[in-house]
């Protein structure tokens, strides 16, 4: 590489001599229509405004949680002609001057760039922008493929002759293997640097906290009846909870160490976020512990930790109406009108669950009981809407059974963060309790794998029509899937 490295250097010097200097401007401004809920804002945003654009250029990011079957061209321009009419140019055929699209679809898994007449680039260049993206987009890594894209458009929006790659072929193939070997590794170094840099914030607050409580937690911790059904569970956790704490400080001292240098690679990315998943999740045990020894013991703040153990069955029982409100949810058969039910009943019960507890007419472990009674009866009535969803949108038996797996990789049990902050989520296995968060996410996998394997020929193709309601618009851009 060091070889290659000197040849580029070398060959650059002989091409560039007299050559204008290259303008390095930042985005002139970042739009953000994140619908999709997928980005992580303080993270993304940042990075582009450090990415050099050759010219001023307004940067848009636009995601969506569609369906495979869209035409995502045409649902971003359609999402211009009715948020933001600022993104076309005065006649509406075109995408206004400066501009760049990045667009993203999570669920139909489709990735699109659009660019003003002034920043349009080749066809094979589109095509480059977008696979620029496709193995971070494949591994659910939303924010760092968006950035990756941003980059890669920037580099090649309006790049000027000296910078083309046609004037370095007199130097042969050994050049040009090492320019595109050069710039993989700046791109991933830069990936790889972000990760390392957001793992280690997240770990370094959650260690923090938890070192800030250990006392309390062990105080906390003591005060549990050990005879207790749930205080027990706890218990059982918080036995670990030391020696996880005793290894989490050698990794904080580990990760003290670290050099700038050590940040850009693949090990030291997955060795951090290893260290935030651990220091999250002691972090969370401790408020466990606390909100345990609060509720059992019936302490002065028992009625907000009896608050927080009812988050994730609230937040179940929100999401019911959007997951039946899916054109292939079928909300009049019998499995969807039975969620229906379960919400309207459950919610008022969970009103007087509360009052029983207050009253003494129900104890703290009791009222946890009719938490997960309730919870393993939303599982089963899931479990059932699901095969309802799977008949209704597959058309073979072996379609069925593609959905089932895909939903079951994606795990349908999972549910928000909230689940993980209860004594429930804590002391069962993930898998015991199906969510409706879940449940959403895995269905959109299984439609996915559905629809990729109906048309295998297509499903990485692009696409640069703007469907039937595009008109004569005529914007420079594609779409493809990945």
């Amino acid at each position: 590489m060091r070889t290659i490295y000197t040849t580029l250097a070398v060959a650059a010097l002989l091409l560039l001599t007299g050559a204008p200097a290259a303008q390095a401007v930042a985005a002139a401004d970042i739009v953000v229509e994140d619908t999709a809920g997928s980005l992580e804002s303080k993270s993304l945003i940042p990075a582009i405004e450090e990415i050099n654009f050759n010219e001023p250029t307004k940067v848009v990011i636009y995601t969506r949680a569609g369906d495979p079957n869209d035409n995502l061209n045409e649902e971003v321009l359609r999402f211009a002609r009715e948020a933001h009419p600022e993104w076309l140019s005065s006649n509406r055929q075109e995408w206004a001057d400066s501009l760049f699209i990045f667009a993203l679809d999570t669920s139909g898994r489709q990735v699109g760039t659009y660019f003003g007449e002034d920043r349009k680039v080749s066809p094979s260049q589109r095509d480059d922008i977008q696979e620029s993206t496709k193995e971070l987009l494949r591994e659910a890594q939303w924010t760092d493929a968006t950035i990756a894209g941003v980059e890669r458009a920037a580099q090649l929006m309006n790049r000027p002759w000296y910078k083309s790659p046609v004037l370095y072929i007199w130097t042969g193939i050994l050049v040009v293997t090492g320019g595109i070997s050069l710039g993989s590794t700046l791109a991933v170094r830069r990936i790889y640097r972000n990760r390392s840099k957001k793992a280690l914030q997240t770990a370094n607050t959650s260690y923090a906290n938890v070192s800030m409580d250990l006392e309390v937690t062990e105080l906390n911790a003591k005060t549990i009846n050990s005879s207790s059904r749930y205080g027990s569970l706890v218990l059982e956790k918080y036995r670990g909870f030391m020696v996880a704490y005793a290894q989490l400080t050698k990794q904080s001292h580990a990760a003290e160490a670290l050099t700038t240098k050590d940040l850009n690679s693949k090990r030291t990315a997955l060795l951090l976020e290893k260290f935030a998943t651990k220091a999250t999740e002691l972090d969370r045990l401790d408020d466990v512990i606390a909100d345990t020894n609060m509720l059992l013991n019936m302490g002065s703040g028992w009625g907000a930790a009896w608050d927080r153990q009812l988050v994730p069955l609230r937040e179940d029982l929100t999401a019911i109406q959007q997951l039946l409100a899916d054109k292939d949810s079928d909300p009049q058969s019998a499995s969807a009108l039975a969620l229906s039910r379960f919400e309207s009943l459950t919610a008022i019960q969970m009103d007087k669950w509360a009052a029983d507890i207050s009253s003494g007419e129900l104890t703290p472990e009791d009222a946890l009981d009719k938490i997960a009674a309730s919870r393993e009866e939303l599982t089963e009535l899931l479990k059932q809407h699901s095969e309802t969803m799977i008949k209704k949108y597959a058309k073979t038996t072996k379609e069925a059974e593609l959905m089932r797996t895909a939903m079951g990789s994606a795990d349908a049990s999972k549910a928000s963060g909230a689940s993980e902050h209860s004594i429930l989520g804590t002391v069962y296995p993930s898998t015991r309790f199906w969510s409706v968060i879940g449940l959403s996410s895995g269905f959109r996998a299984g439609r996915s794998s559905v629809q990729e394997s109906r048309s295998p020929s297509t499903s990485s193709g692009g696409s640069t029509g703007y469907g039937s309601s595009g008109g004569s618009f005529s914007g420079s851009g594609s779409s493809s899937r990945f």
